[in-house]
């Protein structure tokens, strides 16, 4: 480990917010979202604001850049940089200030990359706009600086589009842009949210160098603790658009005041925090309005002995890639290679790994949304990829899969109510008043009310849509639930209330689940066993005790040491350890694969050889 030097924070403020009240226009009304917000950023200091979705954190950044919608927006208050208050400039010297002073990253990169022009044309515009420099010269500082940003073979790679990037490449490539005019400011909105826990410890430590070396100031905004921790010299908390909390990081995680403060914090997953126990275990339920949380409860285990309800052996998918004019097989892509695992009846297994690894292809190859080369699939004993359509149908409704994107899984001109007994009609389990009835029955067993089936997908919180697409799923009573990133998207303390709900489930109605997942501390609480995937491959396998107490494996072992650790002690500290992009899984068309060979650490406990 390396221990950056503290930056000591000048007396003069690089950022000063007074009083910031930004209010949209509701129904003909002004409703105000952010309520006097106030708060500094000194020169080489980071400052999170924290707060779950809706709590006015995004508002606030937008404010600041003055990239709210005018005639729907109205932004009061006072906003310093460098002595000049934002808020009373023209627009076309706020343009200026823009990338210029201030630059801002973004949650998704592909929002902000134009996917029609290269990733150099996007950097070196940035350079011409605010910079008196030739083309060559733009290009070269481009290429500077996309080495600075660790892009490998960067002069090769100016020339790319966007679509050619992983997602943490693309996020490097938009800190690029944001640094390419050495901004006073960087405004970074949820830059980790959707990157897999190694590639989020890369872009953390690359912005602490970055800052180091450039003494850039960063206003770091997220709903993740752990991050908070690791990077904030100082955090604001915010809740329902009101900032009720703010200081020193450590103070906040040792002695923090405000009862959401505490909400926040009991609803973080802490990786290790499970030794004591066997089993699963539930977050504890926080009360935001007092701060008070209940003592997490084992979950009993209903595993059951005997055969399991899904076999999955040697199950294999590849996808072909062809190139040329006359479209010649080029190579394969080798997403899922001689998987094998079983699950019983009241089982959690976790299937977890980096993104491209081959965790979500082995859940939609299950459920033969997409058809794998070879291998075979078992439920209940009978062999899935050999049903015919009729036969799948049936097999359905036996297996169900909740999907990542809740609002992508729900069609938006189809009530919620109408969505959840599509399912039970279709399957002809019944006719229309039971499925009323069963629909009512399914909103109360996820913590919704009956009332709720006429509202459509819209008018619910992202929370809530996961609890309908729940609700959906176990209208047809399956044995067995798929669940594919079905929490990664949400805030903390809704991701605690959704996982004991299914947690709850399992004990209720003895499901088994496929729990797909890169969040390391979340599967830690909620299986009984682990499966790690690495390059389609199951590289190290067994309960949930002896992969994260002994792990074996050196991509296990990875995975563990990237998750973030809610202690802001380690602050400013940054991995020696070098981490490499997932490699590719692309190999030639004659390419033979060996079959993996395992040894057995202790029973159960599976380790493939190096």
């Amino acid at each position: 480990m390396n221990t950056a030097a503290k930056i000591i924070p000048s007396a003069d403020p690089v950022l000063s917010v007074e009083k910031l009240r930004t209010s949209f226009v509701v129904d003909g009304e002004w409703k105000p979202v952010v309520r006097d917000i106030s708060f500094t950023v000194a020169p080489g200091e980071t400052v999170a604001i924290v707060g779950e979705s809706g709590s006015g954190k995004s508002v606030t950044s937008l404010s600041i850049m003055r990239l709210l919608q005018a005639d729907t927006s109205r932004i009061e208050g006072k906003v310093f940089l460098g002595g000049r208050d934002l808020l009373a400039l023209p627009e076309h010297e706020m343009r200026k200030v823009r990338g210029n002073d201030v630059a801002m990253i973004f949650q998704e990169p592909m929002t902000s990359l134009n996917p029609l022009f290269t990733i150099g044309d996007q950097i070196s515009e940035a350079l011409l706009a605010h910079n008196a420099m030739s083309k060559a010269e733009a290009k070269a500082e481009t290429i500077r600086i996309l080495e600075k940003v660790r892009i490998p073979s960067a002069a090769s790679r100016f020339d790319e589009y966007p679509h050619r990037f992983s997602g943490g490449m693309r996020q490097r490539v938009m800190i690029a842009m944001a640094l390419a005019t050495k901004p006073k400011l960087l405004i970074a909105d949820e830059p980790t949210t959707a990157l897999d826990v190694t590639i989020q410890g890369q872009i953390l430590d690359l912005i602490k160098m970055l800052q180091e070396e450039e003494g850039t100031s960063v206003l770091f905004i997220t709903h993740d603790m752990g991050v908070v921790a690791e990077i904030a010299d100082r955090t604001v908390v915010m809740y329902r658009g009101e900032q009720v909390e703010t200081g020193d990081t450590a103070d906040i995680f040792h002695r923090g005041q405000h009862p959401y403060t505490r909400a926040l914090l009991s609803a973080v997953p802490v990786l290790g925090s499970m030794q004591p126990y066997q089993r699963p275990l539930r977050f504890p339920v926080v009360n935001t309005s007092t701060g008070e949380s209940d003592v997490p409860v084992e979950v009993a285990d209903t595993v059951a002995a005997g055969e399991p309800i899904l076999q999955v052996k040697n199950l294999t998918k590849r996808f072909d890639i062809h190139s040329g004019l006359f479209g010649k097989l080029s190579g394969r892509v080798h997403a899922v290679e001689n998987v094998s695992f079983d699950l019983r009846a009241g089982e959690t297994l976790s299937l977890v790994g980096e993104s491209g690894c081959g965790k979500s292809t082995t859940g939609r190859a299950i459920m033969r949304l997409i058809e794998p080369e070879s291998g075979s699939v078992l439920v209940e004993g009978r062999e899935v990829l050999a049903l015919d359509k009729k036969d799948m149908r049936e097999m359905r409704k036996s297996v169900q899969m909740i999907f990542q994107d809740p609002f992508a899984s729900l069609n938006p001109r189809m009530t919620v109510g109408a969505a959840i007994a599509e399912p039970y009609l279709e399957h002809k389990m019944g006719d229309a008043k039971q499925a009323k009835e069963v629909v009512a029955d399914m909103l109360v067993k996820v913590g919704l009310t009956p009332d709720m089936a006429k509202r459509y997908p819209h008018e619910f919180s992202g929370g809530q849509r996961q609890r309908i697409c729940i609700a959906r799923a176990l209208a047809l009573r399956p044995k067995v639930i798929v669940a594919d990133e079905s929490v990664s998207a949400l805030d903390v303390s809704i991701k605690a209330q959704v996982i004991n709900l299914m947690l709850d489930l399992q004990q209720e109605l003895d499901l088994a689940f496929l729990f797909i997942s890169h969040d390391m501390a979340v599967v830690e609480r909620v299986s009984h066993r682990v499966a790690v995937m690495y390059l389609g491959e199951i590289v190290e396998i067994g309960s949930r005790a002896d992969v994260f107490g002994n792990p074996q494996h050196a991509y296990t072992k990875r995975l563990m040491s990237a998750v973030p650790v809610p202690d802001p002690e380690r602050r400013r500290i940054k991995n020696s350890a070098v981490v490499e992009e997932l490699k590719s899984p692309i190999r030639p068309v004659d390419y033979k694969i060996m079959p993996m060979q395992y040894r057995e650490v202790s029973p159960g406990h599976l380790v493939a050889e190096s």
